[in-house]
């Protein structure tokens, strides 16, 4: 006979504490902890693109990290980059020569360098693949400068004339030294090169009667070494005729064939940031500080001020508007450069600039963030 269901223990409905209640239970929780795991996994796979999508910018600057450096630095510490999904890596130069070569070589996709740099590297350079590309003007007008001493007897261009100058070989200044000698009538200029550091020590010592260099980096230096503010001569490049932009923000063809949009991005952030450090040098120093700690804050803060004020706040910069440039004027640089440089080839002004990616006018508008 069949066997009654009463007698099928196994065939019963499981009680609330039957053994077998116990192990559905723990099936089922199985079962759901599997699924939660299952449903995390997706979500994750999910939030990757989004991971992804954040470009990765190796960014150098033309020189150590002083005041000005805060330029970049800011954006950076107040996350303007990474709200345009940018990743940027921001590292210290050791001069425009080189940060030129480093963009073009792709170790940095970015940086910051000075355009005669720029312009030199082109013409010399007419075959190379992946030549830089500027695409903001920052320093409107070149820092250079010619710094003496007052006890000297030099206090005007035409003073040098027969005298002793010295600088770095790669020195902006030095370089368009033919350029602001032509434009000043001086002659017979012998020069003695350098180490940077030891620049404003010769100088001081007297082995020198000149140098060129960046106006607020020389002065400060000059100042460091114990020389009186009011003992110093400076004479700007842009004040005795030298029209030449100075620094811009340049970028590698490669990098600017396949992330424009990531290039459209760094500008507006830079702009956005740079407004702050023109609000508040101070605050933005301390940016500066946080890569390196043996910064002098108070000293670079004056670094800063005097950059801002030689060269991005200018009557030129306002003019032509912040981050472009004027097709005469860049032309005439350009011819300049060719001539003082002696490059293998004219500079072609088409393809050392491209403007496409500024951000708008009414952003780079920069004149109204100084404090009053």
């Amino acid at each position: 006979m069949p066997t009654a269901p009463n007698d099928r223990p196994d065939l019963l409905p499981p009680t609330p504490h039957s053994p077998r209640a116990s192990r559905r239970r723990a099936l089922d929780l199985s079962i759901r902890l599997i699924c939660c795991l299952a449903t995390g996994a997706s979500m994750a796979l999910t939030a990757l693109p989004a991971l992804a999508q954040e470009t990765a910018v190796k960014f150098q600057l033309d020189w150590r990290f002083e005041g000005p450096a805060a330029l970049f630095l800011v954006p950076a510490s107040k996350g303007y980059y990474k709200a345009e999904k940018l990743a940027v890596s921001v590292d210290a130069g050791n001069g425009s020569g080189g940060t030129v070569t480093r963009v073009a070589s792709g170790a940095y996709d970015m940086g910051f360098a000075d355009l005669a740099a720029l312009m030199e590297f082109h013409a010399n350079n007419p075959t190379v693949p992946n030549k830089p590309v500027a695409v903001m003007m920052v320093y409107n007008n070149t820092p250079a400068a010619v710094l003496a001493l007052k006890k000297s007897g030099i206090g005007k261009p035409s003073d040098l004339s027969g005298k002793k100058l010295g600088a770095p070989v790669f020195d902006a200044g030095r370089k368009a030294w033919p350029i602001f000698a032509k434009e000043n009538k001086v002659s017979n200029v012998t020069w003695t090169a350098m180490d940077p550091p030891l620049r404003e020590t010769m100088l001081v010592r007297g082995d020198i009667d000149a140098i060129t260099g960046f106006s607020f980096t020389s002065l400060l230096n000059l100042e460091a070494r114990g020389v009186k503010t009011e003992d110093i001569v400076v004479l700007p490049y842009p004040q005795f005729g030298v029209k030449l932009y100075g620094n811009a923000i340049i970028v590698g063809e490669d990098f600017l064939k396949k992330n424009p949009e990531a290039v459209k991005a760094f500008l507006r952030a830079f702009t956005k940031g740079l407004k702050d450090v023109i609000a508040d040098p101070a605050a933005a120093v301390a940016t500066v500080k946080e890569r390196d700690g043996i910064v002098n804050a108070e000293l670079e803060t004056r670094r800063l001020k005097l950059a801002l004020d030689a060269t991005v706040l200018t009557p030129d910069a306002k003019a032509e508007g912040f981050g472009e440039v004027k097709a005469p004027r860049l032309a005439l640089m350009a011819s300049q450069v060719s001539d003082a440089f002696a490059t293998k080839e004219r500079v072609n002004v088409a393809a050392i600039w491209n403007g496409g990616f500024l951000p708008s006018a009414a952003e780079r508008d920069i004149f109204g963030a100084k404090k009053k």
